[in-house]
């Protein structure tokens, strides 16, 4: 089941995992009803696809506006390698930081945050700026992500 490969899913699959990340909270039943299956093979399908790492996990979607973080920015970062787990190890330590993805290129880091106020992000800059230059962007909007779809293999696209 860990091999579980974009060329292993059928549409119904990918109907299925779109559903899934537009809409976590649908039922099997209602899922079963959208893509003409009944509940148990659903049932059955999304077992698989968690079993074999597809689906990695439920959560929910959470506004930091309403929680009072209403200031979103992304820092990059420039660290020399030796500082990479210490720096690591520093943005665990900070709940604002929300994500963070090590990089190729020039900078080492991208990382997500969502501060309180202008000071609290002032105090993290400064925090991170200890471990190499940063670079600090607000962000103005988010959009809706795309959900995740894998491609579909070669057979499928040309009708064979």
């Amino acid at each position: 089941m860990a091999g579980e490969t974009s060329d292993s899913l059928d549409a119904v699959d990918r109907a299925i995992l779109a559903i899934l990340q537009a809409e976590g909270r649908t039922g099997v039943t209602e899922i079963g009803r959208r893509v003409n299956l009944s509940q148990p093979a659903v049932s059955a399908r999304i077992r698989r696809l968690e079993r074999s790492g597809v689906i990695t996990g439920y959560r929910a979607v959470v506004d930091p506006a309403r929680l009072g973080l209403s200031i979103h920015a992304v820092i990059r970062l420039r660290t020399t390698h030796a500082r990479i787990t210490a720096s690591l190890d520093h943005f665990a330590q900070l709940p604002e930081i929300t994500n963070v993805y090590r990089l190729t290129g020039e900078d080492c880091f991208l990382i997500d945050v969502h501060a309180s106020s202008a000071e609290r992000l002032e105090a993290i800059v400064d925090s991170i700026a200890r471990f190499g230059p940063v670079t600090t962007s607000l962000v103005l909007r988010t959009y809706e992500p795309k959900p995740i779809a894998p491609h579909r293999s070669a057979m499928e696209t040309d009708g064979s």
